[in-house]
């Protein structure tokens, strides 16, 4: 188990850091914070879904410029996955503090579980972003102390949920293909104090669905390679490009379906998480019992512990504030090696995947930080 580094390298730890660098004071920032970043006048995150640091260094042949960068390892904290790792990075935050603590978390007194990811609930309801993330985020921080903060990402994701969630206070420049994103990014990076964030997602994609290392997957780390060199290329004098991932990614070698193991089930009200992070909510009184069962049937292949157990052991942060405890499941079941939970009549395209991430293993939870400077 890797337990994430927060406060000494993980993904919450880099926007301080980014906004030290760019000259803004930042209060919850400890003076001695591990995580350092040269003053610049100008900043570009590149972010790059799936691309975990171990990963890379398994192909540099199929990205040789990013392998010839200085790096350094982050962590991406508990989940490894996409939502909870934007929040961080959106606000500086760990898991506890912002409350996105999963992809589909239970809405504590609804009966309901909740994607974070496509910001849908059943029936057509609607989830405020403001009321399930309400924390400032970095970016309006940023425009506070005289920052300009852009996000360049395709135009489908804007004005979603979890846009309006992790993003609130950027200026949002859309572009879909990668030559659009080159240009918005060397467009916004020409004015002054600028603060940009661009989004490239096919890398994970690949991997979801032919695994990483595949032949699809090693076109998208080449795709990605060349969209960092060519960022690279643009940068204005006294500015710096930083290249970073939301979480890494490992290969299924067994797949369990929880739906068809009545042992699983029994006690079980909702089945959250994802398949390397499940929250196991249960039914009154039976939280023992499903800890038991569940810890019995992965003894070996999963971690399998209580909620208490995996708040005071650090996996979301040194503290979980205490109205987000519910959204977190009564047992946490997270597999190792390469073991996914799976529940296709609840998450079908899920259960489909070659590629899968979200637990503790390094694989998973390494993601790199790269630098470039003019």
């Amino acid at each position: 188990m890797l337990l994430p580094g927060y406060g000494g390298g993980s993904l919450a730890d880099l926007p301080g850091a980014l906004l030290a660098a760019l000259g803004v004071p930042e209060p919850a920032r400890p003076e001695n914070a591990r995580l350092t970043l040269a003053p610049a006048d100008s900043v570009c995150l590149f972010l790059v879904d799936g691309l975990g640091a171990d990963l890379l260094r398994a192909h540099p042949e199929a990205a040789p410029f990013l392998s010839s960068l200085t790096a350094r390892t982050l962590t991406a904290g508990f989940p490894a996955t996409t939502v909870t790792s934007l929040c961080s990075l959106g606000t500086g935050m760990t898991p506890g503090e912002h409350g996105m603590l999963g992809l589909t978390l239970a809405v504590p007194g609804t009966g309901h579980l909740f994607n974070c990811l496509r910001w849908s609930l059943p029936g057509g309801q609607s989830m405020d972003p403001e009321q399930w993330q309400p924390a400032k985020t970095v970016y309006q921080r940023a425009a506070e102390a005289g920052v300009r903060p852009s996000y360049v990402a395709p135009a489908e994701f804007e004005n979603t949920g979890l846009t309006r969630a992790v993003y609130r206070g950027v200026r949002y420049l859309a572009a879909d293909t990668v030559d659009e994103r080159i240009a918005r990014v060397h467009e916004a990076l020409r004015e002054p104090h600028a603060h940009v964030t661009v989004y490239y997602g096919d890398l994970d994609a690949a991997g979801h669905m032919t695994g990483w290392g595949s032949d699809e997957w090693l076109h998208q780390l080449a795709v990605v390679d060349d969209m960092a060199a060519r960022l690279a290329e643009g940068l204005p004098p006294g500015s710096a490009l930083y290249v970073t991932a939301d979480h890494g990614m490992v290969n299924a070698t067994e797949k369990v379906d929880a739906e068809q193991v009545p042992e699983l089930m029994e006690g079980v009200a909702l089945l959250g998480g994802e398949a390397r992070a499940r929250h196991v909510y249960t039914e009154p009184g039976a939280a023992r019992h499903v800890l038991e069962a569940w810890a019995e049937t992965f003894h070996g292949k999963a971690w399998v512990v209580s909620r208490q157990e995996a708040v005071d052991s650090g996996w979301f942060g040194p503290r979980v504030r205490e109205e987000w405890l519910e959204r977190i499941g009564d047992v946490v079941a997270v597999p190792h090696d390469g073991l996914a939970i799976i529940a296709p009549s609840r998450h079908r395209i899920e259960a489909l995947f070659t590629g899968y991430h979200g637990s503790m293993t390094a694989a998973e939870q390494n993601v790199p930080l790269l630098e470039v400077r003019p």
